[in-house]
């Protein structure tokens, strides 16, 4: 297997993680799934920067292992781990359907990917395609699911996406870019875990259908 393919075949195991974040029932269980996520990640840019000769990836993958794998789960699991909503059931279509979901966004995606010739993605149009299905599968998450948190952690699957599109498009750009990605990532998910926080104390309640009037 070359550099390349390995690069596309982690990229692949992406999309079954965010399945895992977006079905499990808990925050607790979707931090631990963020986190092996995002571990993935870091293998992407670890792959990548051995393929394609571009050092940057490693410091991009040492950041993303600090912020990523180990400071936004811990937010979010010590955070919000012990505010479950036991009203809401955050499975909505069963695994199977949202794998059968997944495999038609990626395809649509690649589709429109390989319309486009991008001489710095020669040879991973695949994980390309699998980056913006990546974004657009938190999209999905945030519209569909009534839970707060799972709304928080469709951000995160986002921002992931958004994030290897970057190493795929950009890897020769310089490591203070890379940390400005992670750090507004971090400080919006403490503002996030922070609101959402609040929100259940006062109203004892993440169903974000009972958040929709404002009281004086």
């Amino acid at each position: 297997m070359t550099g390349l393919q390995l690069v596309n075949g982690l990229a692949s195991l992406l999309i079954v993680t965010s399945l895992l974040v977006i079905e499990a029932r808990g925050t607790n269980r979707s931090a631990l799934y963020y986190a092996l996520q995002s571990f993935v990640l870091v293998l992407v840019f670890v792959a990548l920067a051995a393929s394609v000769d571009a050092p940057q990836l490693f410091t991009w993958a040492a950041i993303a292992f600090v912020t990523k794998v180990v400071l936004v789960p811990l937010i979010m699991y010590r955070s919000l781990g012990s505010v479950e909503d036991p009203a809401l059931v955050p499975r909505r279509l069963g695994f199977a359907w949202s794998f059968i979901l997944a495999a038609v966004v990626v395809a649509v995606c690649y589709v429109v990917v390989s319309t486009v010739h991008l001489p710095v993605a020669d040879g991973l149009t695949p994980a390309l395609a699998i980056s913006l299905a990546h974004f657009f599968l938190g999209l999905a998450c945030i519209v569909t699911q009534r839970n707060l948190l799972k709304q928080v952690f469709g951000y995160c699957l986002m921002e992931n996406g958004s994030h290897l599109t970057l190493a795929l498009m950009a890897n020769g750009a310089p490591e203070l870019v890379e940390i400005g990605v992670v750090t507004d990532a971090i400080f919006a998910v403490i503002i996030m875990a922070v609101i959402g926080t609040m929100i259940r104390s006062r109203l004892q309640t993440l169903d974000v259908r009972q958040l929709t009037s404002l009281r004086g």
